[in-house]
């Protein structure tokens, strides 16, 4: 399914307008897109008890917590430091999932603290916990050992990943659990993003029918997620209700053998807020070489790192000159490093001050920007219910400076 959003109107107001009234480079995010995305996932899954998290790692915006804390979402969290925005957020700590990896036992402890729900993703932790709190319920993430589909880089359930506890390591975990009396209320999964083919999450489900049926008093099972949602016009995507009504009927089947309502869980993120955002982009130069015709912008690696990180496709629209000749351009940032956002891509003929949007803004760009060459973040704007809100201010030289310690002892005079 082609993705519905107009790239010259945001939220139903013109994204010239706002890109002129809050200066380029700046995210802008359409909150009804967030609550279509949301919508679709709640009607698509007909069990008694459903509960959606909001992976808050893709946009982490306190606003946007607050929005999906309105719609009646959840939250994950795989951080102590994303834990603390969605408490400061409005979330219940009962509502909010902590699923880390690699971090030590002493994080774990503040995750305790704050009354949140606990997530464990391999024995070494799971040892400790117990002997530490025997008391506290918690879920065990499981390694499924399948690839879904997607960028190895961004595949989390394969036999090679770092994450989750491996399907084979089942007997081991049992042994901890039964000595340290441990109390598992849920089991996890990830697959990972992109998940292409229903039929292999499915597998993974089975996977994970399989493990949880050993556990007794478990009050949920998370599937985790990694929909894939839509890049380029009618580029594939997870068909959500076809899976929704597989799962449902298999997931009700389940809870049917185990004697109990479970509750099902996802965590999205990206299928939630992708393609809820657009990036408004200034062009700065139109550079002609032997070999290629540039267009070099504002921004860079530094506030939009995906398609170098992943190689991932954003559709990069030219929106002051909509029907401009279509030419062939390779997009360019500002960074002092290897900057590409794409090559050899069609886009209505670009000229020096022309306004470009990329789509699918929304998951992991603002959220993975940095300083690089100590070049400021740009701001982020909500247009929520036909106003648009900023929800970030832009960086300055003050930000840049906040946290760096000038030592007097260089500020001597030069002596020649």
């Amino acid at each position: 399914m082609e993705s519905t959003q107009n790239y010259y109107n945001i939220g139903g107001l013109n994204a010239l307008d706002l890109g002129e009234r809050y200066d380029y480079p700046v995210y802008v995010y359409d909150s009804a897109i967030m609550k279509r995305q949301y919508e679709r996932l709640i009607n698509a899954f007909k069990v008694k008890n459903l509960k959606i998290n909001y992976a808050c790692k893709a946009l982490t915006n306190i606003n946007v917590l607050k929005l999906f804390r309105e719609m009646g979402s959840g939250l994950d969290a795989v951080s102590i430091q994303e834990v603390r925005l969605g408490l400061k957020a409005g979330f219940h700590p009962k509502d909010i999932l902590y699923t880390p990896n690699c971090i030590s036992i002493e994080e774990i402890q503040l995750a305790v603290k704050a009354g949140v729900k606990i997530n464990i993703d391999n024995i070494s932790i799971l040892e400790q916990f117990g002997h530490l709190h025997p008391e506290v319920p918690v879920c065990i993430r499981i390694n499924p050992h399948i690839m879904a589909g997607g960028s190895h880089k961004i595949s989390t359930g394969h036999i090679d990943s770092k994450f989750g506890i491996s399907i084979h390591q089942m007997p081991h975990v049992k042994r901890v659990v039964e000595s340290l009396s441990l109390k598992i209320e849920g089991i996890h999964m990830h697959t990972g993003s992109d998940i292409l083919d229903a039929e292999v999450f499915l597998f993974g489900a089975e996977i994970l029918f399989n493990v949880a049926k050993d556990f007794k008093d478990l009050a949920y099972i998370d599937f985790g997620s990694g929909f894939k949602v839509p890049y380029k016009p009618n580029d594939i995507e997870t068909d959500i209700e076809a899976l929704g009504a597989k799962l449902s009927e298999r997931f009700n089947t389940f809870c049917e053998d185990y004697g109990k309502e479970l509750t099902l869980k996802f965590e999205p993120g990206k299928f939630l807020v992708s393609e809820s955002g657009s990036f408004l982009v200034k062009v700065n130069v139109v550079k002609q070489t032997t070999s290629s015709v540039f267009v070099g912008i504002d921004t860079g690696l530094n506030h939009l790192i995906r398609p170098m990180f992943y190689n991932s496709y954003h559709r990069i629209e030219n929106i002051s000159n909509p029907s401009g000749k279509p030419r062939i351009y390779s997009v360019v940032g500002y960074i002092c490093e290897t900057d590409t956002f794409c090559t050899n891509r069609k886009i209505a003929e670009v000229r020096e001050g022309d306004i470009l949007t990329f789509a699918n803004a929304g998951a992991y760009c603002y959220s993975m920007a940095s300083n690089y060459n100590s070049r400021f973040r740009p701001a982020e704007v909500l247009v929520h219910e036909g106003k648009d809100y900023l929800i970030r201010k832009r960086e300055t030289m003050e930000d840049i400076m906040r946290n760096q310690v000038e030592l007097p002892i260089f500020d001597k005079e030069v002596v020649e």
